[in-house]
C-alpha cells in the first residue's frame, strides 16, 4: 500500500506477552506442507502454524519480533512493518504495489433531487496498459465544497451501471440494474432496502440525503467489481494481470479502495484530509483491512464486520463466545485469506496476531466500529476486548482514546439509518471538530461477559 504521510509518535508501552524470540528465530526457516509458495511481495520467513509460541492473551503490539521494546519513533514505523507482514504472512496474502496511473474517465453526470445534487458516474482505469479498472458513482452536494467523502463500497450495483461487473455498461434512462452477487445479510450497505428490483438515480441520491444534507460527499460502487466472491475471484477483475501475488480476496478488495482514494486525491471536491471508509459485514472486513493498510484514509468505519472483522478471534466461535470464529470463517469464505489461515483451527492460541492490530495499524487516525445488539454473527464481547486492547496505543501516540470508538444500536445484522447516524456523528466530532453531544464508548451488556458461549451457539 502506498503511505504518504508522516506522523511523530510517542513511545508505546507494553501492552500484553512479549512475543517468544527464540521460537521465532528457531522456526524462522520451517516450511509448512500447506504453505503458500513465496512470491514478490512476500519478505521474510515466518514460523511454521505448529512452530508458533502459545500466546493466550492478546498478542503483543510494541513488541519486535526479535524482542526489542520499541523505544523511538522509527522502531515504531519498523514495527508496524513488521505487523503488516505478520498479516500478510498468516491471514491476507501479499497485494502489488499501487498501480501509480489511475486516471477516471467521465462516462455521465447530472443533476438530482430538484438540482441539489451532482451525480457522476466515473470509469476507473489503471494497471497494466491502463486496461484494469471499475466504475464508480459519486454524489456530492450541488454546492459548496471541497466536501468531507465517504467511500462506501456497496453490496448493489453501482448507481448508473446495468451490470455491475461489465465496466461502462452505462444505463441510459436511468434505472440502475437488479444487483448482482448479493450477499447474505439485511440491508448491508445499500442505502436504498431490498437487493433485487431496479432503482433510479433519483431513489439512490434520495437514499444518501442524510450524508449528503450534512456536507458529506459519497462514492460508491459494487465490491465485487474488485474481485467476485467466489472461489473463482482469481480469473475475474484484476487478478489475472498480477498472477505472482498470492492475495485472498479480502484483501483485493482492500487493495480496489485503495484505487477509489487514488483518484479521489486528484479530485476538487473531496477535502482529502478527510476521507471516510464506510462498508458493512464482509465489507466491513474490506474497511477494517483498508484502513489499517492506507493511510490516507482519515478514518474507518467497519460496521457490523462479524467474524474475520473488528472482534478479536480470541473470542469468537466454538467454545470462545460462539457465532463466527476463524473455524467458520475459513471453511465458509476460504478464499478470503491464504490457506494457512485454516491451520489455526484447534490452535488459535498460536494465532501470532488478532483483530486489534488493523486497528492500532489506524493509530493514530479516528476509528469506530458500528454494530448491532442483536446481530446474529458479531460477538459483542469480542469486539470490546479488540477494542480496549488498541486504545492504549492511540494514548501513547498523544491522542485521546476517543478516536477509537463503538456504537451499539438494536438490531440484527444490518446496516441502518441509527448506524449511518452515529459514524457521522463521530466523523463531525472526530474530523470536522463538530460538538456531538453523544459517547462512542458504550457496549450493551453481554460485551461484559468472559464466560464463553457452549461450542456451535449462535
Amino acid at each position: 500500500m502506498n503511505h504518504r504521510q508522516t506522523r511523530l509518535f510517542t513511545v508505546l508501552t507494553v501492552l500484553v506477552a512479549t512475543i517468544s524470540i527464540g521460537l521465532w528465530a528457531d522456526a524462522a526457516q520451517a516450511q509448512s506442507s500447506n504453505s503458500i509458495p513465496q512470491n514478490k511481495a512476500a519478505i521474510g520467513t515466518f514460523p511454521d502454524v505448529n512452530d508458533l509460541p502459545i500466546r493466550k492473551e492478546m498478542p503483543e503490539v510494541m513488541t519486535m519480533n526479535d524482542g526489542t521494546r520499541v523505544a523511538t519513533v522509527e522502531q515504531w514505523h519498523q514495527r508496524r512493518e513488521e505487523m503488516k507482514q505478520i498479516l500478510e504472512y498468516y491471514e491476507l496474502g501479499h497485494a502489488p504495489p499501487p498501480p501509480g496511473n489511475v486516471t477516471g474517465q467521465n462516462i455521465k453526470s447530472l443533476t438530482l433531487l430538484d438540482g441539489t445534487v451532482k451525480y457522476r458516474l466515473v470509469h476507473l482505469k489503471f494497471g497494466p496498459g491502463e486496461k484494469l479498472g471499475f466504475d464508480i458513482a459519486i454524489f456530492t452536494p450541488a454546492k459548496g465544497g471541497p466536501f468531507p467523502t465517504i467511500i462506501n463500497p456497496s453490496f448493489s450495483s453501482t448507481p448508473g451501471v446495468a451490470v455491475t461487473n461489465n465496466p461502462v455498461a452505462v444505463v441510459t434512462n436511468q434505472p440502475a440494474g437488479t444487483a448482482t452477487n448479493a450477499a447474505t445479510t439485511n440491508s448491508a450497505a445499500r442505502p436504498w432496502r431490498g437487493f433485487s428490483g431496479s432503482v433510479t438515480l433519483e431513489q439512490a441520491a434520495q437514499g444518501f440525503t442524510n450524508q449528503l444534507n450534512r456536507g458529506y460527499a459519497v462514492v460508491t460502487y459494487h465490491y465485487t467489481q474488485c474481485g467476485e466472491d467466489n472461489t473463482n475471484f482469481r480469473s475475474s477483475s484484476f487478478y489475472p494481470a498480477y498472477p505472482d501475488y498470492d492475495w485472498g480476496v479480502l484483501l483485493g478488495w482492500a487493495w480496489g479502495l485503495s484505487r477509489v482514494v487514488d483518484y479521489l486525491e486528484t479530485q476538487p471536491f473531496v477535502d482529502k484530509s478527510k476521507l471516510i471508509a464506510l462498508g458493512h459485514s464482509r465489507l466491513g472486513k474490506l474497511t477494517m483491512v483498508a484502513t489499517a493498510f492506507d493511510e490516507r484514509i482519515s478514518l474507518g468505519a467497519p460496521a457490523g464486520s462479524s467474524g474475520a472483522g473488528t472482534g478479536a478471534y480470541r473470542f469468537c466461535g466454538p467454545g470462545r463466545g460462539g457465532k463466527e470464529g476463524i473455524e467458520d470463517m475459513t471453511r465458509k469464505f476460504p478464499y478470503y485469506f491464504v490457506p494457512r489461515l485454516k491451520e489455526f483451527t484447534g490452535q488459535m492460541e498460536k494465532l501470532p496476531f488478532d483483530a486489534h492490530w488493523y486497528i492500532a495499524l489506524t493509530a493514530p487516525r479516528p476509528w469506530i466500529s458500528v454494530e448491532g445488539t442483536d446481530d446474529q454473527l458479531c460477538v459483542p464481547h469480542a469486539v470490546k476486548q479488540s477494542v480496549l486492547a488498541a486504545r492504549p496505543v492511540y494514548a501513547f501516540l498523544g491522542v485521546s482514546v476517543d478516536r477509537v470508538g463503538v456504537n451499539y444500536a438494536p438490531h440484527r445484522h444490518g446496516l441502518t439509518l441509527d448506524d449511518w447516524t452515529a459514524a457521522l456523528d463521530f466523523a463531525d466530532q472526530q474530523l470536522r471538530g463538530i460538538k456531538v453531544e453523544r459517547r462512542f464508548d458504550q457496549f450493551p451488556p453481554e460485551a461484559f461477559s468472559s464466560t464463553p458461549e457452549p461450542p456451535g451457539a449462535k
